[in-house]
């Protein structure tokens, strides 16, 4: 067996236009050893060096944790003080929102009850209003019921004009429902002052025409519904004017009495020839209104004429007046020279009693003790002793 030699140059490997010989081989993995060697040294010393860095960075950390937990227990102290000062005034500011609120929801309540207070009173306005309009319509169809038939609507104008004419005027100036000497029946007559003629007042108006003209539904009807009603007018005022005017019993002037505001106001605006045609024939429409201010006129002239029929008795009643205030005259100037005779007498006293003053004054006037010294053993007059006690009285009486 022949003996294995290692050659250096021997070629291991090829690798294209390279070959790796075993020298090559041997020498890398030479290199790689030292390369391993030394890399595990510097490993070591890094390592050693980053351990000690490591520390210090650990120091460091647990310094700053230290640092940093000081700081969040000093955050924590200050968040909790701010939160307990943000809880009071949150508080504060809770308790003074909740006692407006209540404030608030109390007035709110009471104004409430006052809104439905006084809602309840105009409910209460509004059932009684309600309660009368129910209570009018029912009158009012009543009234409708009236005036349909003939009998009954002649009895209401009649029953208007009575209480309008019995208000305004005394009793016996007028009559309801007379006969004339031509037998006709007026609804009433008014008696005038001096022996006048009475006065006509007939209360039968036509009304079928007038409902007919408001029940028309087209102006065709409306037409034939206007046209009956001008004629039953006109029938009606030339009834008045032969049954009621009779010449020296009536006035020559009758009214035709209509019992309401609304049908004369639309006679006179829709109806000119009816009303100019009895004006023609001495017929006057009246309304309720015209007819109170009529009869207001009349009783005007009533009184002027009882006033006037008393008039010779008011003339005696001056004229005893008159004398009476003649005879007061007379006693008066009789008592006026009693105290003009009376006055001169007391001007007199007063003369005497200025007289007596003046006297007296003189008399005080003179100096008696005066006198006394300068004469001591001189007697007294007797005018002197007279004068002084005349003197003593005056004093005393002063």
């Amino acid at each position: 067996m022949e003996p294995i030699t290692l050659s250096l140059d021997r070629t291991l490997f090829v690798f294209g236009d390279y070959a790796l010989t075993l020298g090559g081989f041997l020498l890398a993995v030479a290199l790689l050893l030292l390369a391993s060697v030394c890399i595990f040294a510097i490993g070591r010393r890094n390592s050693r060096q980053r351990a000690k860095e490591a520390d210090a960075r650990m120091m460091a950390l647990i310094t700053a944790q230290t640092e940093m937990q000081g700081r969040i227990a000093a955050l924590a102290d200050v968040f909790g003080a701010r939160q307990s000062e943000l809880n009071q005034s949150i508080n504060q500011r809770i308790d003074g929102m909740t006692q407006r609120i209540g404030t608030s929801i109390t007035e709110q309540t009471k104004a409430t009850h006052e809104n439905l207070r006084r809602l309840q009173e105009r409910l209460a306005v509004i059932d009684t209003a309600q309660t009368n309009i129910q209570s009018l319509a029912k009158d009012m169809a009543g009234l409708q019921n009236i005036l349909s038939n003939k009998q009954t609507r002649g009895a209401f104008g009649q029953s208007r004009m009575e209480t309008i004419i019995a208000d305004g005027l005394p009793m016996g100036a007028y009559a309801f429902q007379p006969t004339l000497s031509n037998g006709s029946r007026p609804d009433c007559t008014i008696r005038m002052p001096n022996d006048q003629p009475v006065l006509v007042i007939d209360a039968k108006f036509p009304l079928e025409g007038w409902n007919a003209i408001r029940a028309a539904t087209d102006p065709e009807a409306s037409k034939l519904a206007s046209q009956q009603f001008r004629r039953d007018m006109e029938v009606h005022i030339r009834d008045i004017s032969g049954k009621y005017l009779i010449a020296g019993e009536t006035q020559d002037t009758a009214f035709l009495f209509v019992p309401s505001e609304s049908i004369f106001a639309e006679i006179h605006e829709h109806f000119e020839g009816i009303v100019q045609r009895a004006h023609r024939a001495r017929i006057v429409i009246v309304s309720p209104s015209l007819l109170m201010l009529s009869i207001q006129v009349i009783q005007a002239i009533l009184r002027d004429a009882r006033m006037r029929e008393q008039a010779h008795l008011i003339q005696g009643e001056v004229v005893r007046l008159m004398e009476d205030l003649t005879r007061l005259d007379e006693r008066v100037r009789k008592l006026h020279g009693h105290f003009l005779t009376t006055q001169k007498d007391v001007d007199d006293i007063l003369v005497s009693s200025d007289k007596l003053k003046r006297r007296g004054s003189r008399i005080e006037a003179l100096d008696l003790a005066t006198a006394t010294a300068a004469e001591p053993s001189r007697e007294p007059k007797p005018f002197d002793s007279r004068l002084g006690q005349l003197k003593l009285r005056v004093v005393d009486e002063d």
